[in-house]
């Protein structure tokens, strides 16, 4: 995916012309769209094709499955025009080499941690355990919650500087957009406080001039 905004779209629409139309107003703004089930299952998996003419696309569908189930998720995602698929890192490194290998050219994204609350309760507790041995499966990045930056901070820290890490929470969870950046993410994710705002393009240029706070700053 291209660095530019540092901004991703979590576009858990469920109406597709009005996807279509969020899309469309921001697609110039963020790196890359990133879709759900919410949004697949209301309007069907051609809406990830439909979106790659404008944006790259992110499959978020936390795909956690015996290696062959997520062969085949990450295998249609990839041919229907995903650039990226974000799977579950808890199911093991067999499954996570099948991600890999599926996704041929496409990116490979392992969750640590989740954005809610809950997510402090297990995954937390294992996340650079996991993050570790996602690295060594060949994923090409990780999710860290922005609603937590010192958690973005500590899988930066297991990780090194070659892998990237994506940051949902941003917005309407609580998390800031040049929080997550300054913490060691390279992408802030943003979902209801974009595609819910009555001025979409204006509300994601505003997430964009708080992360370029801090590119001024570095």
């Amino acid at each position: 995916m291209r660095k530019d905004s540092r901004l991703v779209l979590a576009l858990d629409e469920t109406d597709g012309a009005k996807a279509m139309a969020v899309a469309k107003e921001v697609g110039d703004i963020v790196d890359a769209i990133k879709i759900n089930w919410p949004l697949v299952l209301s309007e069907g998996p051609q809406m990830i094709t439909r979106l790659a003419d404008m944006s790259e696309v992110i499959c978020d569908f936390k795909v956690a499955d015996i290696p062959n189930t997520v062969r085949l998720i990450v295998e249609n995602s990839v041919s229907r025009g995903a650039s990226a698929v974000i799977v579950h890192a808890f199911t093991g490194d067999d499954s996570l080499r099948a991600a890999v290998e599926a996704a041929g050219d496409a990116e490979i994204y392992a969750v640590t941690e989740m954005s809610h609350p809950g997510a402090k309760k297990f995954t937390a507790l294992h996340a650079e355990e996991m993050a570790i041995m996602a690295s060594e499966c060949g994923a090409t990045g990780f999710i860290a919650p922005a609603t937590r930056p010192d958690r973005i901070s500590a899988i930066r820290a297991v990780i090194g500087p070659d892998k990237k890490i994506l940051s949902p929470g941003v917005g309407a969870q609580g998390g800031k957009a040049s929080d997550a950046i300054r913490a060691g993410a390279d992408y802030a994710i943003v979902g209801r406080a974009i595609y819910g705002s009555d001025d979409p393009r204006k509300a994601a240029e505003s997430f964009l001039d708080d992360i370029r706070t801090v590119n001024r700053a570095g």
